[in-house]
């Protein structure tokens, strides 16, 4: 008997043993297979105007009488009915469906990371909807970013204005924060919409880096970079930096600053760039004081507002990521959380804690 229960001990073990090597194996295959069978991505469309019906109904099933409730029901269908008959008189006289139908509203989503990740989904959700909208139909984005790199909200920013070259109405909406790079991308819109404290402005530039030149040589470490163009490194990390490199740095901080004032007074002329173009940033009702936004409102209510007489989709590009592509993205968005945090608080002592 003592046999038996040693032996099922040590079975139990192999086929532990067994099965973590096979998972093992199983991920290590997954990540050799990086690229090789990835889904390219694909629209998701999501009729908004239904999800706000379904929640509506589900909550009058629950606080309604049964009979009003089914009363209610046979109104809605008798409406309804009405609705399509209508539609088809309007067909039989050679409408067109364009002069029938209800206005069409699409609504993006932009969350931003130090690099705007974010904009490889915007470039194709942008080109998914310009081959279909005209200038009867509205894009409403709803925008979160504290900013990041020059480029690539530079890009992000450009993709917007694909939007107003095909001269069809943009609405940004920020219910959180939109600064620097963030309001790069808002200022492009025809309407700026903000929540109450939502964070805006931060028309600046900053760059930083630490230097280890002292620490190098006191423990006897020499470092040598071999550059060709006088300006090819101006401020390095390991080097010993010079007054002259740090001008040339400053005077490239500068020079994007103007460009960065240039593209905002370009697009939102209404606001005194000298007087906000200083790195401050602002809460709602106070950057609708400097018409950094046009309205206080969240991006809820004019969304809901908008369904009553419109139809409303939410466009998504989505795409099926590795193991390995999923553990990374968190990785990097819990670094990307914690240094604008962490930056946030430093420069203004205003942000909530």
């Amino acid at each position: 008997m003592e046999f038996l229960m040693e032996y099922g001990l040590f079975l139990a073990k192999s086929i532990t043993v067994l099965v973590t090597v096979v998972l093992i194996a199983a991920l290590l295959v997954s990540l050799g297979h990086k690229g090789k069978s990835s889904d390219k991505g694909h629209i998701e469309v999501t009729h908004l105007n239904d999800k706000f019906d379904s929640v509506r109904d589900a909550l009058k099933d629950a606080v309604f009488d049964e009979e009003d409730r089914k009363q209610e029901i046979k109104e809605q269908q008798k409406k309804e009915k009405a609705e399509a008959k209508a539609r088809k008189k309007a067909a039989k006289k050679g409408e067109t469906q364009d002069s029938t139908a209800k206005p069409r509203v699409f609504v993006l989503n932009f969350d931003g990371d130090i690099k705007a990740s974010a904009v490889e989904n915007l470039r194709e959700e942008i080109s998914g909807v310009l081959s279909l909208a005209n200038e009867k139909d509205q894009v409403v984005l709803r925008l979160e970013s504290g900013g990041g790199m020059v480029h690539s909200y530079g890009l992000a920013s450009s993709q917007l204005d694909r939007i107003k070259k095909k001269d069809i109405p943009l609405t940004v909406c920020v219910d959180k924060v939109a600064a620097s790079g963030g309001y790069m991308m808002a200022c492009v819109a025809d309407k700026i919409l903000a929540a109450p404290f939502a964070v805006m402005g931060s028309i600046g530039v900053v760059a930083q880096l630490p230097n280890f030149h002292r620490l190098l040589k006191k423990n006897h470490v020499d470092f040598e970079m071999l550059t060709a163009g006088e300006h090819k490194r101006t401020l390095t990390m390991f080097g010993e930096n010079t007054d002259k490199g740090r001008e040339k740095f400053v005077e490239d901080l500068e020079d994007t600053h103007e460009l960065f004032k240039s593209f905002v007074g370009e697009h939102r002329p209404v606001v005194d760039i000298n007087a906000v173009a200083t790195g401050d940033v602002w809460f709602g009702q106070r950057a609708l004081d400097k018409q950094l936004v046009d309205e206080i409102k969240t991006s809820d209510e004019y969304i809901h507002s908008l369904a009553e007489t419109a139809d409303v989709f939410e466009i998504e590009y989505v795409f099926k990521k590795s193991i390995h592509e999923k553990l990374g993205l968190a990785a990097q968005g819990a670094v990307d959380r914690l240094l604008l945090t962490w930056m946030g608080r430093l420069q203004n002592s205003r942000f909530f804690s």
